[in-house]
């Protein structure tokens, strides 16, 4: 089944999707440990490569998660222009390197230092995306509410968590109708006839209702809530959260695993500082 939604309210058919909500929260939760914890590209890339060959597998709709890549990757490039211009031998620190690959000023240098570092930053920063890109595609609202309250957290901020998660498909359809209908009125929208700023004005005058009535949507919603007894009980069960599987238990090794080397790593580090060049440059 085609994903035609980046959050999606039904489990869908691959692998990483038949996965348990409570074994793709803690193996995110340890994943992204694991990308924060160090700037060592051994490590950061395999976990690159390994996200990026799961977004596949997900047989996502590429048309609808295309704007949101480009998006985020822009911004991202965008962030390492500008750390550069605060300080173009920013990358010494790390490396230790200060060969000039190329100047455009006497102040404006990319040294090969430099172009490592922020180049294993973008990497890094890529990873958390593409790992997070994952997670979102793969789990439904009330696996993420199931998830969140295995890892101890009460199950009254699972659930708000969860509402808000599930909203999002609905705000973004309501958004397209709306959109939809007013072109149909004569209202122009598209980017190849208006300017930017024209075209954001216009957004914004659908975006003020359509956010308006979504409160709405929460007071009927908590009402509901309210009258059907939630939040009385200490614990509650979820309908979609099920007995552990055999793939959960291959996942659960090696998140345990993963969470051991996080461990030992940080550990280490603080008993034995490492070197910060050695962390990052591979040359």
């Amino acid at each position: 089944m085609k994903n035609l939604n980046i959050i999606n309210l039904t489990k869908g058919e691959t692998f990483l999707h038949q996965l348990s909500g409570t074994t793709k929260v803690r193996l995110f939760a340890v994943l992204m440990v694991y990308v924060t914890m160090s700037f060592d590209l051994p490590i950061i890339l395999p976990l690159f490569i390994v996200t990026i060959v799961g977004l596949v597998s997900l047989k996502p709709s590429w048309k609808v998660i295309k704007p949101v890549v480009i998006f985020v990757v822009a911004m991202n490039i965008v962030n390492i222009v500008l750390f550069w211009l605060a300080n173009p031998h920013c990358g010494f620190e790390y490396t230790g390197d200060k060969t000039v690959l190329f100047a455009f000023t006497d102040y404006l240098v990319v040294t090969k230092g430099t172009f490592w570092y922020l180049t294993v930053r973008l990497l890094k920063m890529l990873t958390s995306f593409t790992t997070s890109l994952v997670f979102i595609m793969s789990i439904t609202p009330s696996e993420l509410a199931a998830g969140l309250t295995s890892l101890g957290l009460p199950y009254k901020l699972g659930s708000i968590v969860e509402l808000a998660f599930r909203y999002i498909p609905d705000i973004s359809r309501d958004y397209e109708n709306i959109s939809i209908s007013m072109q149909c009125r004569g209202l122009e929208l598209d980017a190849k006839k208006i300017k930017p700023i024209e075209r954001l004005k216009q957004m914004i005058i659908i975006l003020i209702p359509l956010i308006v009535t979504s409160f709405d949507r929460v007071g009927n919603i908590s009402n509901a809530m309210d009258l059907r007894g939630f939040g009385k009980g200490k614990q509650r069960s979820y309908y979609s959260e099920y007995p552990e599987r055999r793939n959960d238990t291959i996942f659960k090794v090696i998140y345990c695993l993963i969470a051991l080397f996080c461990v030992y790593y940080i550990v280490s580090g603080l008993i034995s500082p490492r070197d910060p060049k050695m962390w990052i440059y591979w040359s």
